[in-house]
């Protein structure tokens, strides 16, 4: 669902600083989350990916993303944490196919992700080993955010970085699919939508004003 016209794009892309003026009513977030066999870009690789889009305000629950990717090499120890084995019941998939597929989940959207610099980082590790370009979307992080809706006090001062279960346990959200990649999506789309109401975010807000708030 192309909800911006190519030109704001492709400003974007070129790096020039210039952000349309579009309300959030009129963007298209996707929120994505990935499982990994580890914690280092580098070596370790991704194992699925999930994605969850918001449209006007609302979850698309129509309009997700879950990948498998196949695995050369297998690191047992982390299955205890993600629960994804070498073959299962979801198909696996190529990773290079697997990073087209979620290229095109991703276009002209603004990507959403709780401490998603690290996400972003697996994501370009894989793309250069398969000679393919690096996502250029402007993104949000939850972690960020979060802290934003936090009162100044001496009494109880902000911690460096907030857990996605602390966001679920502050917003009564559910974690029955924790652990999941599509799952660990949809409670940061949850915990999105409640963090911007909490920042006062209104359909009216302009991209840039909440851009400004995410940094």
């Amino acid at each position: 669902m192309k909800l911006w016209a190519w030109e704001d794009w492709t400003a974007i892309f070129k790096g020039q600083n210039q952000v349309p003026e579009r309300a959030v009513s009129a963007v298209c977030f996707a929120v994505i989350d990935s499982e990994t066999t580890g914690l280092d870009p580098v070596k370790d690789r991704i194992l699925s990916v999930g994605g969850v889009k918001i449209i006007g305000g609302r979850i698309a629950v129509q309009d997700t993303l879950e990948i498998f990717i196949a695995q050369d090499h297998f690191d047992a120890s982390s299955v205890p944490i993600h629960g994804i084995l070498k073959t299962g019941p979801n198909a696996r998939i190529p990773e290079k196919q697997a990073l087209v597929q979620l290229g095109t989940y991703l276009e002209d959207t603004i990507v959403v992700g709780h401490h998603i610099g690290f996400d972003l980082e697996m994501i370009r590790q894989a793309q250069r080993r398969q000679g393919l370009p690096p996502l250029t979307n402007l993104t949000l992080d939850t972690g960020r955010l979060y802290r934003k809706t936090l009162l100044k006090t001496p009494l109880v001062p902000k911690k460096p970085s907030y857990s996605l279960d602390e966001l679920a346990e502050k917003f009564d959200i559910s974690c029955k699919d924790r652990h999941t990649a599509l799952g660990d999506a949809y409670i940061t789309a949850l915990a999105f939508l409640h963090i911007l109401g909490q920042l006062n975010i209104k359909s009216e807000t302009s991209l840039k004003e909440l851009l400004r708030m995410g940094r």
